[in-house]
Parts: structure tokens; sequence; C-alpha cells
């Protein structure tokens, strides 16, 4: 009996053994294999002139430093196009924190099912599709604006950024589901709302990266239960809307709505073969909509107006400019925003200064031949720093003042096309920038007219750059009603 034990303990000792050496030779060999990876890349990369780069973190030390943006703009008109061009996936790896809310949409998709999905939203953003959009954006405007009439008091801030967030949510909702919340106090928007803090709070918090770790933390447990309202919601509507579309008559009351709405869209969306987006791709689009239009556009917004404060003189003629525009309005029409052409040369401006996605990124799928003959090989990992781009007086002289005319059409077209790029360039743009930049012309319009703005030098803003640019302070302003 005794032998016996002793003979299995051997045994199970031995498969111990063995267990722990191939252990040890998996992960020797994945280190060969990295360390390989590592080599060939270090090896494409001497082509390329730069700052020296330290052995473990490479440049990532030196973003923002002068030198390295000296070099980036170098390689500008050279580099930037080819890149910019490719329609390989987006890069960053904190893209996958998002994919348990808002799926695999356009934003995270690429190869072949990229192009299906860009070319079935394409109609979405349309002019025609956008017009009736004006006046929801400028509904859900005066809202925010009512709820800052009511916070000002004398010599006190208020601050901006979850307020315009909130409000380019509610905006965002009428425009993909026609729902009309209740003063920006939707339960969904608040599931929105939650998610869009939680991921970006996740980023900042580095073992929230591990998803065991972050699964059985409290926050973990609060981004899955938002998930959850988030997703029965959007399931709820396309089912709804999904019914109503195999009903003839109110097939027939949707044709002949006021205005088609994001869902409407999607629903009705059919490739060369007749295919439309599957209940699942639905979601996820609806809810990449969600969340791109509206933390981005928020981030726009509010150091838009930001910018207004600080520089008064352009605020006042802006303000001039909308009043000569609307007359005797109160509010903002479709056919106002291309007379704002002052005002659009701020909003630009500002959006050099503050792009709302500060980085955009390229993880390449296959190796790239630039036109001087150097090559990037496949699975490199490429990022354009827009914020720093956007700030270097090798492309913008004295970057720091704000100066619209710079945006004026002739100042702008001697420009290169890819040294401004609020909103990406290539296969990969931003799909809703005509979207957006409506909103920021509604926003910035319905503000000047109510109210007028001046910082608050106690709490100036400090710009952090995450997947979408915001203050660590907020955004402080103090309003003062106009009579």
């Amino acid at each position: 009996m005794a032998f016996a034990l002793e003979k299995i303990a051997t045994s199970s000792s031995l498969l111990l053994y063995l267990a722990a050496g191939f252990c040890l030779i998996y992960v020797l060999l994945k280190a060969i294999q990295l360390y390989r990876k590592r080599q060939q890349l270090l090896k494409a990369f001497e082509s390329f002139p730069g700052p020296p780069s330290h052995w473990l973190y490479g440049h990532s030390s030196q973003v923002g430093k002068d030198i390295f943006v000296f070099v980036v703009c170098q390689l500008l008109t050279l580099y930037f196009s080819s890149l910019l061009n490719f329609t390989d996936p987006k890069g960053l790896a904190i893209y996958k924190f998002l994919i348990p809310w808002i799926g695999k949409g356009l934003l995270i998709l690429h190869g072949p099912k990229w192009f299906q999905h860009r070319r079935l939203l394409t109609p979405g953003f349309h002019y025609d599709v956008l017009k009736p959009y004006v006046s929801l954006m400028a509904e859900s405007t005066k809202v925010m604006l009512d709820k800052w009439e009511r916070l000002i008091t004398l010599d006190k801030s208020v601050e901006l950024f979850d307020h315009v967030s909130l409000m380019t949510l509610d905006s965002i909702m009428k425009c993909a589901f026609s729902c009309h919340s209740n003063c920006q106090t939707d339960n969904y928007i608040k599931a929105v709302y939650d998610l869009t803090y939680l991921v970006f709070h996740r980023i900042r918090f580095f073992p929230f990266h591990n998803d065991f770790i972050y699964r059985i933390s409290p926050q973990g447990r609060r981004f899955q239960e938002a998930c959850r309202l988030a997703h029965q919601h959007t399931d709820k509507v396309i089912k709804e809307r999904k019914t109503s579309l195999q009903d003839q008559q109110e097939l027939e009351k949707i044709q002949k709505k006021k205005y088609l709405d994001f869902l409407d869209i999607l629903l009705c969306a059919k490739d060369e073969n007749g295919a439309g987006l599957s209940d699942e791709d639905l979601r996820a689009e609806v809810d990449t909509f969600m969340f791109e239009g509206h933390d981005t556009t928020a981030s726009g917004i509010s150091w838009l107006l930001n910018c207004m404060a600080l520089y008064p003189e352009h605020q006042q003629r802006c303000r001039e400019e909308i009043k000569e525009i609307l007359g005797d309005r109160e509010t903002i029409q479709w056919d106002d925003l291309g007379k704002m052409t002052y005002s659009t040369m701020c909003i630009k401006k500002s959006l050099r200064l503050y792009p709302p996605v500060p980085t955009v990124s390229r993880l390449l799928s296959k190796p790239i031949t630039f036109p001087d003959g150097r090559t990037l090989p496949e699975g490199s990992l490429v990022a354009v720093h827009i914020y720093s781009l956007h700030r270097n007086p090798a492309v913008w002289q004295d970057p720091e003042v704000f100066d619209p005319m710079r945006f004026s059409p002739e100042n702008l077209s001697k420009r290169h096309s890819h040294a401004f790029l609020p909103f990406a360039a290539g296969a990969r743009n931003c799909i809703g920038k005509q979207f957006a930049m409506n909103e920021l012309k509604v926003a910035l319009a319905l503000t000047l007219l109510r109210f007028e703005l001046s910082p608050d030098p106690a709490k100036p803003p400090k710009e952090i750059p995450q997947v979408v640019l915001k203050s660590s302070s907020g955004i402080h302003l103090l309003l003062r009603k106009l009579p």
C-alpha cells in the first residue's frame, strides 16, 4: 500500500516537473519570438530620422517635446498622407475596453466588414439627413442654457463640461432614436454618461487593464450593469422599429416622417446584394454613434467656449455676426450655418488648439513603402500626434496666437491638407465630421446670444489628452446673462 502511494506521488511529481518544464520552454520561446520581432522593428525604424530613443520606453517620454514634434512635422508631407490613407485597424489598445459597450462598429472594425459598414452608414450623414437635426440640436442646447441661467451667481463660475456632455448626449438621442428625453435626465443617457466616465477611468488606472481584476472590482460591476442597461434600451428600440418596418402602414408612416433618424437609415440600408445589418451590427453602430457623437463633440464645444472667454474681441465679433444672420429670430436654422463665416473660422482655430481626439493610430496589417523608399513592416504601430502637430511652429507660425483669419479659405488653401486634422483624414476619417461641425455652430450661436463668457482666473483648465481631450480640473467660466 505504502509502495503504491509512493509510486503515485512520484508520478505526480514527475508530471508537475514536466508541466513546469513545458511552461518554461514556452515562455522562453515566446520571449525569443518577441525579442526577434523587436529587433526587426528596431532595424526598420533605424532608417527614419528621430531623436534618440530609450531602450524600453522608446520615444514615449518625448511626445510633445520640441525636438520630437519638429521631427514629426518634418515627416508630415512625406509620410502622413500614406499612413492616414490606410484602412488598417486603429492601433490603440485602449479601444478594446470599449468593445463590451459599443461592440464592433465602425470605430473598431477593419477589412471588408469595415468597408461594408462604411458604405451603409455614409447615407446617414448626407446633408439632407442632417438638415432637420439642427432644430433638435438647438432644442437640446436651449435646455442646457436654461440650466446655466439658473446656476448663475455673482463672481461664481460654472463648470461647463458635464453640462455640455449631457446636452450632446440628449441631442444624439433625438437624432439617433427620435427620443426626446426629459431635461437630459433619461436613464439611458445616464447609463451612457456613466459608461464614458468608467471607460476613461479604467484607462487611467493600470491594474484595471486586467480583465479579471476589473470584472471583480466595484467599478467593473458598475460598468457591466451600465452596459446591460444601455444594451437593453438599444435592443428594445431596434426590435420595436424593426417590427414597425414589417407593417406596411407603419413603413409608410416612417417614410412620411418629418425627418429620418439614424436608426431609420440603418434599418433601411442595404448593400449591393440586398443584405442589411444584423441586429448585433445595428446595436454596435448605434452604440458607437452614441459614444463617438457625444463625447468628442462635448470636448470640442467646451474648449471652443473657453477660447471665446479668453478672447473677448473674437467672442463679440462672432456674436455680432450671429445677430446679423438671425435678425429678430431667437433660434438657428440650417440655412444659417453656411453664413457663419467668421464663427466657423473661430471654431476651426479652437479645434486646432484643442483637437477633441489628440492622437490617431494605425496598426499595419501589411508592409508600407513610402515615396522615398523607406519601409515599415507589418505589425508596426504608427501614431499621428495631432495635438503636437497643430501647435508646431514649423507648421503654424506663432501657434499659440488666436488668429481665426488663418482659416480663411485663401489662407487655408496654402497649407498642406494634413496640417489641420481635427477629424483625422484619409479613408478612416471621421464619418460624422459634418454632424459635429453643425452642433458646434449651433451651440456657439445660441450660447453667445444669451451669455457673455469670461474665464475664471482661479480655475484655469488643465489639458489631459486621453482618447478625448479633456481638462483634469474641468472648464470653469463666468457667465453673464445678456439683456
